[in-house]
């Protein structure tokens, strides 16, 4: 068996020996005769599988004991109409910040439900640089903060914390969450889809401070109410059992590489060795501000854009794929999260310098 290398943005690559473990237990997990997929929620083998899930994703994020962890479905966008059901609590308005597609769709689904207001944009600069916290307008009466702490399309991340005050910090961490240490406690909220960096797709996990919880919407549906689902473990309706069973091993493959302390450097390094290139090459070039660069989603451009086919084909017979760039921006897109082997960022850069000699 050969295995590519997926620079995919989503679902993305998975550690291979969490694939591993995952296919000798598929039809027995650990004597119990079944698999994970056909194990009854309530069960005793899963509700081991999720404590275990639960426990290691606590105790790698060293979340506090005043926030809840919730297991929920419905991805990223579906927290982007929830987050306002259950945060708006009696207020009017929540600020969000727009730094690229994410938001702005988060910013979309908001308005559904409150006025948003948009605290600041990095339009002016088409979305390659995070705007400076001084040039925000925040409203200290807005119900919350909300932020994309990683723009998977665009390519900019946080690599600092907004300071809201006592306005509660809100942050889509979908494609960064587990990629280095995170400080929970400056954050209300924090919501992930799972398919980057912590398992497949069907799991949304959601960091919530307690007293965040029990102010929902009347409208808001009950599988979609966090004081519900806190009360009921993440499970008032059937949660996303194989999801969180990979979520588990996923945390644990974390912990047995030394925590989110070297998963950061590991990411450093790949990062740093795909845009070292970048910087010094006359034919690739990266849009992104040096100071707001992910360390996880790298967009790059070639000089002659005609030729991006010609690029993409000869990466996909060397094994390497998803490379082409998102729909809204074209160009190429190199995702490297947690699970991509240095090796393979090796390999796409001294692809990219073969082609180069070749058409530059």
């Amino acid at each position: 068996m050969s295995r590519v290398f997926n620079f995919s943005a989503g679902p993305a690559t998975l550690p291979e020996t969490v694939l591993r473990q995952a296919a000798s237990e598929m039809l027995d997990w650990q004597g119990s005769g079944m698999s994970v997929m056909e194990m009854s929620h309530r069960g005793k083998e899963f509700t081991t599988i999720h404590a275990q899930a639960h426990s290691l994703l606590r105790e790698l994020l060293s979340i506090p004991d005043n926030y809840r962890v919730l297991f929920l479905q419905g991805g990223a966008i579906g927290q982007n109409a929830i987050v306002p059901m259950n945060l708006l609590r009696g207020k009017a308005s929540a600020d969000y910040v727009n730094t690229g597609e994410w938001s702005k769709r988060s910013i979309q689904e908001a308005q559904a439900f409150c006025r948003v207001n948009v605290a600041a944009s990095a339009e002016a600069s088409q979305f390659t640089s995070i705007p400076l916290q001084d040039q925000w307008r925040l409203d200290p009466n807005a119900a919350y903060v909300h932020i994309c702490a990683n723009e998977t399309i665009g390519g900019v991340e946080y690599h600092w914390t907004p300071d809201t005050g006592s306005v509660p910090l809100v942050a889509d961490m979908s494609s960064n969450l587990l990629s280095k240490p995170v400080d929970v406690r400056k954050f209300g909220l924090i919501y992930a889809g799972a398919q980057k960096n912590m398992g497949p797709s069907g799991l949304t996990v959601v960091i919530v401070r307690d007293d965040l919880l029990g102010g929902a919407l009347p409208i808001t549906p009950s599988a979609f109410d966090y004081r519900q689902q806190a009360d009921n473990d993440s499970m008032l309706n059937t949660p996303p059992t194989y999801a969180i069973y990979i979520l588990g091993l996923v945390c644990q493959w974390v912990k047995d590489q030394g925590g989110l302390q070297a998963m950061a450097q590991h990411n450093q390094t790949k990062a740093a060795v795909l845009y070292d290139f970048l910087d010094n090459s006359r034919f690739f070039s990266s849009p992104v501000a040096r100071a707001d660069r992910s360390l996880m989603n790298v967009p790059f451009r070639l000089k002659d854009a005609a030729l991006d086919d010609v690029f993409l084909k000869g990466a996909q017979a060397r094994g390497m794929v998803q490379l082409k760039g998102h729909r809204v921006l074209g160009g190429m897109r190199a995702s490297i999260y947690n699970a991509m082997p240095l090796e393979g960022v090796r390999a796409l850069v001294a692809y990219m310098q073969e082609f180069e000699q070749q058409h530059a």
